[in-house]
């Protein structure tokens, strides 16, 4: 097949949106099919363009067997709500002619748009349908609902335009996919039909990523701490919505009981400098950057318990892309989530679940963790068991596949044959 990815997140970054953008493209090319993308130059976390990438101008390059077209944008140092909304304007804009001269020329049977950013996928959706090339939008967050849910935006008036529009071009594309049971019921209550939605996860290579003993010289050299200290680990991005305020919060608390217990935040984003000052004068709290892939199997290891801190707010908006990797790794999780909601029926029996915003709570978890070793075995069995079951990187993507190849030949009036399918068969067990 050939296939068209339209999504402002791509490689070289390495977290969030463009990790999952760029395996699976370069997982499709490297089963035969061509891929061309149209993203934007990397930026995310840091909100910050790398100097290679700089200057408004369209780049074109070719990573792992996928083609790339960079469109430039606008990217604000400070991303607050107003100044998100011009960024994602801006690589609507600066992707229009790219999108639309590539399904022109090329011809893609699939055009696959990711949101964010939602406002892009207006003309993905659109240019399919004149082509006859089957069009899919894969929904990573609901932009709308999180902008005025989280304070990202507070003009009120606003909402009820942007919401018709997000329910125009939810309905303009033959398949509508999200992350996670509760984002596709919600996607349901906005219109788009029951036929239409599918779930496709966030997935992790478990393969990769698997339990074991901690490595004690990791632990030492990148962490700086030692094999007796119980390593309470966030890794993600920090900003705003996560409220990661309150893992501050329970630092300064389980510090006046248990000099043992120290506090690992791993990443970057908007709010890590004011993290760090409310973490200044705690001796438990240290700060790390972006790991590289290489280190993040064994950052994961690294952590006796994983950390995520959410707001009520963003209940159901999204699931946490971190989750997988987390569970796959074989250590309990504590999440901050309302019973009933994605994030706390997701971790199951693989963790502990904690009303959100609840700082004194997260402590007295933490600190009962710490001190039962059984306990900590038991609930990371059951993640890792969890993990396997549902976010297998080869299973996932061999299903988006299958689903895309079946809808191309259904276009075209055929159906796979059966060495296709057994093609197909084989790669899903190669790639196990």
């Amino acid at each position: 097949m050939r296939i068209l990815l339209v999504g402002i997140n791509y490689a070289p970054d390495l977290i969030g949106v463009a990790k999952y953008n760029t395996e699976l493209c370069e997982a499709l090319a490297a089963h035969g099919h061509e891929v061309r993308v149209v993203t934007a130059p990397p930026y995310y976390p840091e909100w910050r363009v790398p100097e290679p990438y700089r200057g408004f101008r369209y780049r074109s390059e070719t990573l792992n067997g996928v083609s790339i077209k960079r469109t430039p944008i606008y990217t604000p140092e400070v991303p607050t709500g107003a100044k998100r909304l011009v960024h994602h304007a801006s690589f609507t804009l600066s992707s229009l002619w790219p999108v639309i001269s590539t399904s022109v020329r090329w011809r893609p049977d699939v055009v696959f748009a990711v949101a964010p950013s939602l406002m892009s996928a207006a003309v993905p959706g659109w240019i399919a349908a004149r082509i006859g090339a089957f069009s899919w939008l894969h929904l990573q967050d609901f932009e709308v609902d999180a902008a005025f849910d989280l304070g990202l935006l507070s003009n009120r008036r606003l909402r009820a335009p942007m919401v018709a529009m997000e329910r125009l071009i939810l309905r303009s594309f033959d398949s509508v996919s999200t992350i996670s049971p509760q984002m596709l019921h919600r996607l349901i209550t906005k219109g788009v039909d029951r036929d239409k939605v599918r779930e496709v996860r966030n997935w992790t290579d478990v393969q990769k990523i698997s339990p074991g003993q901690a490595c004690p010289r990791f632990r030492k050299d990148v962490l700086a701490l030692d094999s007796s200290d119980f390593v309470c680990l966030y890794s993600g991005t920090m900003s705003n919505k996560q409220g990661l305020d309150l893992i501050i919060d329970a630092a300064r608390s389980v510090g006046n009981t248990n000099s043992k217990i120290r506090f690992v935040l791993c990443g970057d984003g908007p709010h890590k400098e004011q993290l760090q000052q409310l973490a200044g004068g705690l001796t438990n709290v240290s700060f790390l950057g972006l790991q590289s892939s290489e280190n993040f199997a064994e950052l994961l290891k690294a952590a006796d318990v994983h950390l995520i801190p959410q707001k009520a707010e963003a209940a159901d908006l999204v699931l946490p892309s971190k989750l997988g990797g987390i569970l796959a790794s074989g250590r309990p999780v504590i999440v901050m989530a309302n019973p009933g909601t994605g994030l706390a029926e997701e971790i199951g029996q693989g963790g502990i679940v904690i009303p959100p915003g609840d700082a004194g709570g997260l402590a007295e978890a933490i600190a009962a963790l710490a001190g039962n070793a059984a306990l900590c075995r038991t609930l990371g069995e059951e993640a890792r068991s969890i993990a396997v079951a549902r976010w297998d990187k080869a299973t996932i993507i061999s299903t988006v596949e299958r689903t895309m190849l079946a809808q191309h030949q259904r276009r075209q009036g055929l159906s796979p044959t059966a060495a296709e399918l057994a093609t197909l068969n084989a790669k899903d067990r190669n790639a196990r």
